[in-house]
């Protein structure tokens, strides 16, 4: 044993005498978690998030979060001589004068964008895969939260430069606090210190940017990774795995080893976005005045559904009781938005209510498997993508030599039409699935091979599959549809049956599958 060996085991048995460490550490370090690309989502919301920390504490040593007014002296000389806040001339401050200050920036704005793609990607693999599921509602809830706190985080964020597309999304967002009901103004002018656009705004949104919030974010992600170590990781189907096991690899040495390849994997292609692919070039902007706007104003993408909510949305006022009430505003800025997280946080709950499934699930479904829940997702991204085109229309009108008006009537009959149709085409899909797997289970897989039979007849041969993926397209449960009598056994009427005819109903939707291959199906293709 070499004396660095000897000098290790001393401070390693020094700790456990007082501790206790070594035996958590033997049990825990061996824990296994399963293997899949797509668990790869959350990884890289996780690292995106370090670099967010990382970069932006850079950032926090020479920004200026003031809003007094200055004459600007730096080294970008178009702007030489402008009057402009304190905070936008340390942001050209960073990005001129500093040292690698212009590439942390765009490291910090890009790991940004980075962080809300992994999170919503992380969050869509879980509800299409169904791993929202008993006993992981808290988790859910947790992702709901998360991806809520990244808009406000990524706005308040990109809002702090002070630059006039920057001041736009702000004038935008105290028009929607504006168009809260009788409290609105009031809200307004406390987030502002004033009138807009007031000296307060800055100061205060930075200590939330960089510390409230970030407190939040490690608070929820610690709690996130806590309950995944305790509940154990979601696994897909496959031969030997169970909803008691978890077929993968130990967290030490294989997955420590991964993960820390992967984290630098993502470090440096974010670093080598900022260095080839310009974001926010704040100084071509120019500094925030009330007065003025930015041609082609467009909030980053996780931002830009909800603007082209508020672009599509037609004049409409109530003026009752002295108060003026912006339905234009007020609906789709605050009443959408509240409406779609409410029902995301709550689906789970929903759906183990349509269908009476109340026992603990660890292995995923395939989204084909749960076609009315893969529709109704399906039918949420499609609402979502038609907003989020209008939230560039103009861009999109001076790209295409198309006209304002012409986008804005395809969002506003697109965001109402084409959600649904989306819903019915999804679930035909996944119904067609069902039976594809069906047949190869059945029949096998086509070979190419044509064999011409005694009398002339030409037919293709197929060849069986393996038990293994046998198994796999046929081991996913199917729940019958509940049954809810409007009457008891004494045939006097339940309570609630409105809510029962409702429940009877979303359960029929819920639970409508191909019904996979049995053992008399298995027999009868034998003699085939």
């Amino acid at each position: 044993m070499t004396a660095r060996e000897r000098a290790l085991g001393g401070v390693a048995n020094y700790v456990d005498e007082r501790t206790g460490a070594a035996a958590w550490m033997k049990k825990n370090l061996t824990k296994v978690f399963p293997d899949h690309w797509s668990f790869m989502l959350g990884e890289v919301a996780l690292y995106s998030f370090i670099i967010l920390l990382l970069s932006g504490t850079f950032l926090t040593f020479w920004f200026d979060p003031s809003q007094r007014e200055v004459l600007y002296e730096g080294d970008y000389q178009p702007l030489s001589g402008v009057k402009m806040s304190a905070a936008y001339a340390s942001t050209l401050h960073i990005s001129f004068d500093i040292r690698g200050g212009l590439l942390m920036r765009q490291i910090h704005h890009w790991s940004a964008l980075l962080f809300m793609v992994a999170i919503v990607a992380h969050l869509l693999r879980v509800f299409f895969t169904g791993a929202f599921r008993k006993p992981r509602e808290f988790n859910w809830l947790i992702g709901v939260g998360l991806v809520t706190l990244g808009i406000v985080e990524g706005f308040l964020g990109y809002s702090l430069p002070d630059d006039l597309l920057s001041g736009t999304g702000i004038r935008i967002a105290e028009a929607i606090l504006q168009a809260i009901p009788v409290v609105g103004t009031y809200l307004a002018f406390f987030a502002f210190g004033g009138a807009f656009p007031g000296e307060a705004f800055i100061p205060r949104i930075f200590t939330v940017h960089v510390l409230l919030l970030p407190g939040i974010f490690l608070a929820l992600i610690t709690v996130h990774l806590m309950l995944v170590w305790y509940q154990k990781h979601t696994q897909f189907p496959g031969p030997g795995r169970t909803e008691k096991n978890v077929v993968g690899y130990p967290l030490m040495p294989v997955y420590m080893a991964k993960a820390g390849g992967f984290f630098f994997i993502v470090f440096g292609v974010t670093a080598f976005l900022a260095a080839v692919a310009s974001i926010n070039p704040i100084w071509l902007y120019g500094p925030y005045t009330p007065a003025q706007i930015s041609a082609g104003s467009q909030p980053d993408w996780y931002m830009g559904w909800l603007d082209g909510l508020v672009r599509m949305s037609p004049p409409i006022e109530t003026h009752a009781f002295g108060h003026t009430i912006s339905w234009n505003i007020l609906i789709p800025g605050l009443i959408v938005p509240g409406i779609l997280f409410t029902g995301m946080a709550l689906y789970p709950f929903l759906e183990s209510w349509m269908t009476g499934d109340k026992r603990e699930h660890h292995l995923l479904d395939r989204p084909r498997n749960a076609p009315n829940r893969t529709a109704l997702g399906v039918m949420s991204l499609t609402f979502i993508l038609v907003t989020l085109l209008n939230g560039g229309n103009d861009v999109i009108a001076t790209h295409f030599s198309l006209t304002i008006n012409q986008i804005m009537w395809f969002s506003r009959i697109g965001v109402l039409v084409l959600p649904p149709i989306a819903f019915v085409i999804t679930k035909r899909l996944c119904l067609s699935l069902q039976r594809a797997d069906r047949d190869v289970v059945l029949h096998g897989t086509e070979s190419g091979r044509l064999l011409l039979l005694p009398h002339g007849e030409f037919v293709e041969v197929h060849e069986p599959i393996s038990p293994e993926k046998a198994w796999t397209l046929t081991q996913h449960e199917q729940l019958p549809a509940l049954e809810l009598s409007s009457h008891d056994s004494h045939g006097v009427r339940r309570p609630g049956g409105l809510k029962n005819r409702l429940r009877r109903r979303m359960s029929v939707a819920t639970v409508e599958q191909v019904p996979k291959p049995d053992s008399e199906d298995l027999k009868a293709i034998e003699h085939h």
